[in-house]
């Protein structure tokens, strides 16, 4: 018999490790002493060791490791279960090799041009929102200030005291042939009433976001800069952009919070 020490060191694992597959069933000890409780292995029992730490070096988890054991080793399911974390392993390798991209390309701007970019970006996907809204086709991008707040104001007027706090405003603006359509209101679980449309914004599986920070006169600057990300990662437009305002009370729009949500595929 090997103590739990020596079993350890010869597998090169931990004794936290030897004491968790064994809460967890996976390497019980051949032996546990009824008054110390010290653990002790047979030495057959590193091969059993050996397939559990092989097993977690490929990425597999307890759960389907211990199935693995129980069911025996089969090369089909194997087969099967290893085709499963190939694909696994692949997209983890196109999301680092993304990663690294996005690291250089920082070190590229900071090192050589010695410039940031003024707002920081991400990807994240977008729920599926349905909206209390109003539609508004405006001829060009400056006309846009004076749609979205009266479409707001609107929408409150009519469900304001129903839903009690608004939640959070967003405007979805897509571009169409005769102008920009601004579709602007709150999310929303009721039935269309007189005085807005439901409006549902699709889920979005990727998104470029950044912050905008303060008054709406410099939202260009950060729209921008995410246009320029968007560039810059090999990614293209997906649909139509969002602005979430998170913070938009009052007159002074210096505290205001918006966040600029891009839906994007890769090329």
């Amino acid at each position: 018999m090997l103590s739990i020490g020596a079993f350890a060191q010869i597998g090169q694992v931990t004794h936290r490790m030897l004491r968790h597959w064994d809460t967890a069933g996976l390497l019980v000890p051949a032996h546990v002493d009824e008054f110390s409780g010290y653990r002790s292995y047979d030495p057959a029992q590193l091969e059993r060791l050996h397939r559990i730490v092989a097993l977690r070096q490929l990425g597999f988890g307890l759960d389907a490791i211990s199935a693995i054991l129980e069911q025996g080793v089969d090369a089909e399911r194997i087969g099967a279960l290893l085709r499963i974390r190939r694909a696994e392993v692949e997209q983890e390798h196109r999301i680092a090799a993304g990663r690294l991209v996005d690291v250089e390309r920082r070190l590229h701007l900071i090192e050589k041009e010695k410039h940031m970019s003024p707002i920081e970006i991400i990807q994240k996907p977008l729920p599926t929102v349905r909206l209390a809204a109003v539609r508004t086709i405006v001829p060009d991008q400056p006309a846009v200030a004076g749609v979205v707040g009266p479409a707001f104001d609107a929408v409150a007027d009519v469900i304001g005291e129903e839903c009690g706090s608004l939640t959070t405003p967003i405007a979805q603006y897509e571009t169409l042939e005769d102008g920009l359509q601004v579709t602007a209101g709150y999310a929303y679980s009721g039935p269309a009433r007189e005085g807005f449309e439901v409006a549902e914004l699709p889920a979005e599986a990727d998104a470029v976001c950044g912050i905008h920070l303060g008054s709406m006169d410099r939202i260009a600057d950060s729209w921008q800069a995410i246009h320029a990300e968007i560039i810059a990662r090999g990614l293209v437009h997906a649909g139509p952009c969002r602005e979430l305002y998170v913070r938009a009370l009052g007159d002074d729009q210096s505290e205001w919070v918006t966040e600029l949500q891009q839906p994007v595929r890769r090329r």
